[in-house]
């Protein structure tokens, strides 16, 4: 090995380090995963309850559904890390909580401005789109903090957000599209946050 080489394999070991440091300990892979099945649940309720979506009732239903199933989700893995700030978090992981939620919340405070407009509007069609798009972006936003899997998961979330904002509404409200992409999306994260615990210990 030259010590060009050695000088390039310290560097990278040094950023790995750094980024394990940077890495945010008070997400719940947990809580990321319920916050999956909660989608698949809800799934399952639209299937039940509004399995299509023809006219403005049946809009405003998908939209109870689903907000109802994103409330549950930020209470539980919020929940989760306010918890951890309680009990585990040190100084400069304090610190840390702020720089996350100031880094994802604007993404959040966007769509639900979105969200209620289009609800206005009864374009309901566009909110998959909306919702997947956002949170993409605020998973991206908060990348360095996540471990390195979950931007392939945060971007797949926005692709998606963008191909559904073009999709007829018949697909896009479909009554499988969000717990596939939120089900199995949270479930990912959840074990890649899991995952890496599992490595450090």
């Amino acid at each position: 090995m030259t010590d060009l080489e050695r000088a390039l394999a310290d560097i990278a070991e040094v950023r790995e380090r750094l980024g394990h440091v940077q890495r945010f300990k008070g997400y719940s892979g947990f809580a990321a995963a319920m916050s999956g099945a909660f989608a698949v649940a809800a799934g399952v309720l639209q299937l039940a309850v509004v399995p299509r979506v023809a006219n403005a009732h049946e809009g405003h239903l998908y939209f109870a559904i689903w907000f109802a199933c994103c409330a549950a989700s930020i209470l539980i893995n919020y929940g989760a890390i306010a918890h951890w700030y309680v009990n585990d978090a040190s100084a400069r992981d304090r610190w840390q909580t702020a720089t996350v939620g100031l880094a994802i919340l604007p993404a959040l405070v966007l769509g639900a401005s979105l969200s209620f407009a289009l609800l206005r509007a009864n374009l309901y069609a566009f909110m998959p789109g909306v919702w997947f798009g956002c949170y993409g972006v605020g998973l991206l936003a908060s990348r360095t903090m996540l471990p390195r899997n979950v931007v392939f998961i945060a971007a797949a979330f926005m692709l998606a957000g963008m191909g559904l904002l073009f999709v007829p509404a018949g697909i896009a409200l479909a009554w499988w599209i969000l717990p596939c992409g939120f089900g199995l999306g949270q479930l990912a994260i959840g074990a890649c946050i899991m995952r890496e615990r599992t490595v450090r210990r």
